[in-house]
C-alpha cells in the first residue's frame, strides 16, 4: 500500500513578522487539505524564530513567538542560537512553558547533566498507515558560551550517532532538525546513511530543490521567512521509493487579509510593553557618535579593561532630548551582541589599532555575527590616545606609551571575535564573555549614570 507524508519547514526567521501571516495561513490550510485526503502532513520549525531586536520578542522574552508557532500548529522544532546564547537562563528556560509542540535538542543539557523538563531527545511519529518517523534536533555546540549561561551543549555529531542508535530499529525514516549549518548537515549527509532527511538552518542557505548528499535530502528555506519549505516522501509497502523537496516563495503565497496590519500590530503591542523609561535626556540632542563614544567608556567601565574599541555602526539613530524609553534604546542599539574582553600583548593591540584606523571601516557592510545594522562604521576609542608621527602611529593606554611586552585587556563587541576583522583578536586564546548582557544594556546603565551625575 502506498503514502505520502509531507514535511513543511522553516528556519532563521529571526523574528521577521513581515511574511509570517502567509506562512500560517499557508501551512494550516496545507495541513488540512493533506489530512482531508488521508495524507499524513508534519510543520517543523529549525530554530532562530525568535530574535530579540523585535520589540515583541524582547518585551515578551520570546513568548509571542511560541505563541505563533502554537497558532500555526507546528509539531516540533529545535532551537538555534538566538534561542539558547541570546536568552538569559531563565528566559530560555521559560521560552516554551506554554508550547503546543515537541522541542527536540539531543544535545542541551542542564548543568547538571540532565536535560530540561522542556527538551525531548527524539520523537517518534506514526502516520495514517503506520510509518514511524524518528524526529531528532541539534543546536550549534557553543560550548563556552553556553555554559556562561548555565547550560550544557555537547559534540553534535556524537550525540547523533547515539540518536542513530536509539532510533534506526524503532523507525521506518529518521529525519534530522539541524541548526548546524551546511557544512556539517553535508558531513551528516556523507557520513551517517541511516539519516533520510536532514533539514537545516543556521546558515540561511538555500537549497530550492534539495540537495542529495549520499543517501540523506538537504533541504533548507533561507531566512527571514522568505520562503517555506516541502519535502514529499512516497512509500510503498512501507519501503521509502523517493524523497523531493522544494521551497515556496513567501511573496508569491495567498495574500492573507489585513496582513500589512497583522505585522504592524506585532510590533506595536512591543513597543507598548517596552514603553518604561530608562533615562530622561537632559541635553537636546546626542548625535550617533557621541552615544557610541559614551557606549565605549561604558563598555571600559563595565568590563574593567584598561581600554576599549567599538564601531560606531552599533548605533542606529540619534538621541532626541526628552524620556528615552527601553523600545527607543532598543530601536538604537538593537544587537544581541555581548561585550567581551580580550587579552592582547602590546604587539598585538598595537597590530589591531593600526587596522582600526582604516578608512575601510565607515562604509563596510556587515551581515551575521549578531550585528542589526548595515554597515560597521568608524570605530571608536576608550582608553586609548593615537598620536600620528612623521612615519608611524604612536599609542597610548591611559597616558601610558603602550609597551609591545605588556599584556593588556581590551574591551570590544564579541562580533569582534567570531569575525575575522582582526586576526589578533580572533585568534587570542584569554576571551572572557559578558553574558546574559548585550551592549545596549551597558548603554542603559552608563545613561543612567551620567544622569545621577548631573543631577548632583
Amino acid at each position: 500500500m502506498g503514502e505520502v507524508i509531507h514535511i513543511y519547514h522553516t528556519n532563521d526567521l529571526h523574528s521577521h513578522f513581515d511574511h509570517w501571516p502567509r506562512i500560517q495561513s499557508f501551512l494550516q490550510n496545507r495541513k488540512k487539505w493533506h489530512q482531508e485526503h488521508g495524507e499524513s502532513c508534519f510543520l517543523f520549525d529549525i530554530g532562530d524564530h525568535a530574535d530579540r531586536w523585535h520589540p515583541l520578542t524582547e518585551a515578551t522574552m520570546g513568548q509571542e513567538n511560541t505563541r505563533l508557532l502554537n497558532e500555526t500548529g507546528i509539531q516540533a522544532v529545535t532551537i538555534g542560537n538566538n534561542e539558547g546564547i541570546t536568552f538569559p537562563h531563565d528566559g530560555l528556560d521559560h521560552l516554551y512553558d506554554h508550547r503546543q509542540f515537541d522541542v527536540l535538542v539531543a544535545n542541551l543539557f542542564k548543568l547538571d547533566g540532565n536535560h530540561p523538563s522542556w527538551i525531548k531527545e527524539h520523537a517518534i511519529y506514526e502516520t495514517t498507515t503506520g510509518i514511524k518517523v524518528g524526529v531528532t534536533g541539534l543546536t550549534a555546540n557553543y560550548e563556552h558560551l553556553y555554559r556562561l549561561l548555565g547550560w550544557k551543549v555537547i559534540d553534535p555529531i556524537e550525540t547523533l550517532k547515539v540518536q542513530i542508535a536509539q532510533l534506526k530499529d524503532k523507525c521506518d525514516i529518521i529525519v534530522l532538525l539541524s541548526h548546524l549549518g551546511i557544512h556539517e548537515d553535508e558531513m551528516i549527509g556523507r557520513e551517517f546513511p541511516d539519516i533520510d532527511v536532514v533539514i537545516g538552518g543556521h546558515t540561511h542557505h538555500i537549497l530550492h530543490e534539495g540537495k542529495m548528499v549520499n543517501n540523506s535530502l538537504l533541504t533548507c528555506a533561507g531566512k527571514y521567512g522568505m520562503y517555506v519549505g516541502h519535502i514529499r516522501l512516497s512509500f510503498d509497502n512501507g519501503k521509502l521509493l523517493e524523497k523531493k523537496a522544494w521551497l515556496y516563495s513567501t511573496n508569491e503565497l495567498p495574500v492573507v487579509q489585513d496582513e500589512k496590519n497583522i505585522v504592524k500590530n506585532l510590533y506595536r503591542k512591543g513597543k507598548a510593553m517596552l514603553s518604561q523609561n530608562v533615562v530622561s535626556l537632559n541635553h537636546p540632542f546626542m548625535s550617533k557618535e557621541e552615544i557610541a563614544v559614551l557606549l565605549c567608556e561604558a563598555t571600559k567601565e563595565w568590563c574593567q579593561a584598561d581600554c576599549a574599541l567599538i564601531n560606531e555602526g552599533l548605533i542606529l539613530e540619534d538621541f532626541q532630548s526628552g524620556i528615552l524609553t527601553k523600545f527607543e534604546l532598543l530601536k538604537n542599539c538593537p544587537h544581541p551582541i555581548n561585550p567581551c574582553v580580550v587579552e592582547l600583548t602590546g604587539s598585538e593591540l598595537k597590530e589591531v589599532l593600526i587596522q582600526s584606523l582604516d578608512e575601510k571601516w565607515k562604509e563596510m557592510q556587515i551581515i551575521g555575527l549578531g550585528f542589526r545594522g548595515k554597515v560597521m562604521g568608524k570605530m571608536i576609542y576608550s582608553g586609548i590616545e593615537v598620536q600620528k608621527g612623521p612615519h608611524s602611529y604612536q599609542f597610548f593606554i591611559d597616558g601610558v606609551l603602550l609597551q609591545p611586552n605588556v599584556t593588556y585587556k581590551i574591551a570590544i563587541p564579541d562580533m569582534f571575535t567570531f569575525g575575522r576583522f582582526f586576526p589578533s583578536i580572533f585568534r587570542a586564546k584569554n576571551k572572557h564573555y559578558f553574558l546574559p548582557e548585550f551592549m545596549r544594556h551597558l548603554l542603559e546603565w552608563k545613561l543612567g549614570e551620567t544622569e545621577k551625575q548631573s543631577v548632583h
